[in-house]
């Protein structure tokens, strides 16, 4: 006869305790956790950020509509809603200079932020790729113009331009807007260009590419984010730039022509007015220099948080 099967081993022992088997869908919840604490900080931060939306879009949306406005109507109610929404005071203040002034902004930009963007980027890389002695010197030497106010350096500044004969010059303020965004575009790009992968670097190398070929057909175009990133922020900081272009865009003489650039413009505009102020001139030429910041910046937002994440992302 065969002896029976001893299941002894797949049978449960009688008076053996069985461990219950804990649902993965039924986790317990500490009374008072973080859930409450969650929703109560979501709604601290956004009701934060609306606050702050509302600060800002307020006022530019006041100033806007104040253009349409005549000077009865501003002094009248400030807060009050235009009754006419003519386009005419746009074209008197493009008339009245802020046309000469647009386009004198627009000639430096073009100029400074692409040399700005291409000696900024080609230092950050070197100094983030290559190590050689005085690399962390460079750096920080770059890093310490970043925090080195312009004021201190105005004087100085002056002389030098005027000694180049490039005062009231397009060059001359270009060369000092390429200077003056360089720091914080070498501290940026330095940051970005760490987070990019060694091994394509290594890659290209080994292919025989020269240095300059890795730069400008590998390593850049991995870099595009954070381009359009700090390139937004520099043309933001160059566009309202005021005390630089109010130093170095003097005439200096009665022949020379006026070079001014938007924010010295919106000065002059006020001051040829004298007593007979035109508040919606004035109000239609800052709309004219903020209103394509806002469209260049709400156009590129997308790249420009990409930007900035990707070096904690990588």
């Amino acid at each position: 006869m065969s002896a029976p099967i001893d299941d002894t081993s797949t049978s449960v022992k009688q008076g053996a305790a069985v461990p219950a088997q804990r649902s993965p869908d039924k986790i317990p919840v500490r009374p008072g956790g973080g859930r409450g604490e969650g929703v109560v900080l979501n709604v601290f931060s956004h009701g934060f950020l609306a606050v702050w939306a509302l600060l800002i879009v307020l006022p530019l949306l006041w100033l806007v509509l104040s253009s349409f406005k005549t000077d009865a109507q501003i002094g009248g109610s400030a807060f009050g809603w235009p009754q006419n929404w003519s386009l005419d005071v746009f074209a008197r203040a493009w008339d009245k200079g802020i046309g000469d002034y647009f386009l004198n902004t627009v000639i430096v930009l073009a100029f400074s932020v692409p040399l700005t963007m291409l000696f900024g980027s080609m230092a950050a890389y070197v100094l983030a790729r290559y190590q050689f002695w005085g690399n962390r010197f460079l750096y920080y030497f770059f890093v310490a113009g970043a925090m080195f106010p312009v004021f201190l350096a105005l004087v100085p500044l002056f002389f030098m331009v005027k000694r180049l004969d490039m005062l009231n010059t397009y060059q001359g303020l270009i060369l000092v807007y390429v200077a003056y965004s360089m720091p914080f575009t070498v501290f940026f790009m330095h940051a970005f260009f760490r987070t990019l992968p060694t091994a394509v670097f290594e890659a290209a190398i080994l292919d025989g590419a020269s240095h300059a070929r890795t730069y400008f057909q590998v390593m850049l175009p991995m870099a595009k984010p954070g381009l359009i990133s700090v390139g937004i922020f520099n043309t933001l900081g160059q566009w309202n730039q005021f005390i630089l272009p109010t130093v170095l865009m003097q005439p200096q003489s009665g022949d020379d022509p006026e070079r001014y650039v938007l924010t010295q413009g919106l000065i002059q505009l006020q001051q040829q007015q004298g007593y007979a102020t035109d508040l919606p001139v004035l109000f239609a030429g800052v709309s004219i220099a903020m209103i394509p910041m806002l469209v260049v910046y709400l156009s590129f937002q997308r790249q420009v948080q990409a930007g900035l994440t990707s070096a904690t992302l990588k």
